[in-house]
């Protein structure tokens, strides 16, 4: 191994680099993901007629797809049909799509954990189902789906790693040019990728271990 040369300053440099583009994809991703998440899995606790259904279909057919073909098809089978984005953002599509169907799941579950009462509580004391959907039972779920929702976007930071199928220049990626100049460097530079991807994936979960142990 030829730690000297893998870990020189222009290799942690680009490495870095990489890294940064995992970040940025990531939080843009779950920032989206979160929102539409939400929408998606609050229509599905309304079980608003005709919408849900299709709300249903949607997401259940998206959650039994693998992402790495979510992200193909972005990429290489919109252009066909017109539709045309960049490597980043074809990475950003298709991981908002893929993980907003899961945070659907999360949320209706969080919301469904929620006792009955409490809603037809807030609804005698004068509040529409809106209202006490937004004031009373959201807030009280939020509470709960935290520790998921965390591991969730625990999973979608390390899921940036596929979209190195499409050659986005992520930490992976970045990676495996490096490690294409010699082959002494592949050990340590692949060594170096997991112990990033730990250390901030690690970090998360200690969050939503923390999280979690304040709602027990």
């Amino acid at each position: 191994m030829d730690l000297s040369g893998a870990f020189s300053p222009e290799n942690l440099a680009f490495l870095m680099k990489g890294f940064y583009v995992t970040l940025e994809v990531a939080v843009i991703s779950i920032i989206f993901s979160f929102i539409i998440g939400g929408i998606l899995g609050t229509i599905r606790f309304t079980k608003v007629p005709v919408i849900s259904q299709i709300v249903v279909v949607i997401v259940e057919t998206i959650r039994n797809l693998p992402l790495l073909l979510i992200i193909l098809f972005t990429y290489f089978a919109l252009p066909e049909i017109g539709i045309n984005f960049s490597i980043t953002v074809s990475a950003i599509v298709a991981l908002v799509v893929f993980e907003s169907s899961m945070i659907a799941e999360i949320v209706r579950g969080g919301l469904n954990s929620i006792e009955k009462g409490q809603m037809e509580a807030a609804r005698s004391s004068g509040l529409t189902y809106l209202q006490a959907l937004r004031k009373v039972i959201l807030p009280q779920a939020l509470k709960r789906m935290v520790p998921n929702l965390v591991s969730q976007f625990i999973s979608l930071l390390k899921d940036t790693s596929l979209a190195v199928i499409i050659s986005l220049p992520e930490l992976l990626h970045n990676a495996k040019i490096i490690q294409a100049q010699s082959s002494q460097y592949v050990i340590p530079i692949f060594i170096l990728v997991a112990i990033i991807y730990f250390v901030v994936n690690y970090a998360l979960s200690l969050v939503a271990k923390r999280l979690e142990l304040k709602q027990a």
